[in-house]
């Protein structure tokens, strides 16, 4: 009879954990959801900044202006070859200073 009891005392730990598992998946899955969210609302919280404080050249800064990119987050998911003013080099000076703006965040 011990034997049997011993079974099913397993059997309901083994159930134990199989939910506890299930439940752990669960709040990472969850919590890695919730990281990702936050880390882009702190992104857009960081770059709710004027495009001025890059300190690029008055060309780009006009350019990017006539373009209505008042805000550095206004910059983010931007084609910057459609803008007009914007060639190769400028292009690069700005993602310099985009990159510089972020890395001290």
């Amino acid at each position: 009879m011990s034997n049997v009891d011993n079974l099913k005392e397993k059997f309901e730990d083994v159930n134990i954990n199989f939910e506890n598992d299930l439940k752990m998946k669960k709040i990472k899955e969850e919590l890695v959801k919730k990281f990702s969210e936050y880390r882009t609302t702190i992104t857009f919280m960081a770059a709710d900044a004027p495009i001025g404080i890059l300190c690029l050249p008055k060309i780009i800064e006009n350019a990017l202006l006539d373009h209505g990119l008042l805000r550095i987050y206004d910059l983010f998911d931007c084609d910057f070859t459609k803008i007009k003013g914007l060639g190769i080099s400028r292009v690069r000076d700005l993602t310099s200073r985009l990159d510089q703006f972020f890395s001290m965040l």
